[in-house]
Parts: structure tokens; sequence; C-alpha cells
């Protein structure tokens, strides 16, 4: 019998978009209305605050 190899593998890919989606869901949770605004979601998903730079 061979011994069991641990293996780990890790997608970059999906482990960032799990990641951003934790973000949209901490964002969603923090609204006030039903729906976030898309300059939200763009807030969110790009690491920026757009009201920021006029």
């Amino acid at each position: 019998m061979t011994p069991a190899v641990r293996t780990t593998v890790q997608d970059h890919v999906a482990l960032a978009e799990i990641e951003l989606c934790g973000e949209l869901i901490i964002a969603a949770s923090e609204a006030y209305g039903e729906r976030l605004s898309q300059d939200r979601i763009d807030e969110v998903l790009l690491g920026v605050e757009l009201g920021a730079c006029v």
C-alpha cells in the first residue's frame, strides 16, 4: 500500500473572485437601501472611492 500524498492546489483567480464576492457581501450588508448602486459596486470591485477624485 502506497502512502497518501498530500497536495495543495490553489487557483489564484478563483481565490481572488471569492474575495471580491465577500467584499460585495460585506458592502451589501452595510447598505441602507435594498440594492447597491453601480457606483458603490465599482468602488468595492475597483478598490477606489469614486467620489474622492473630482
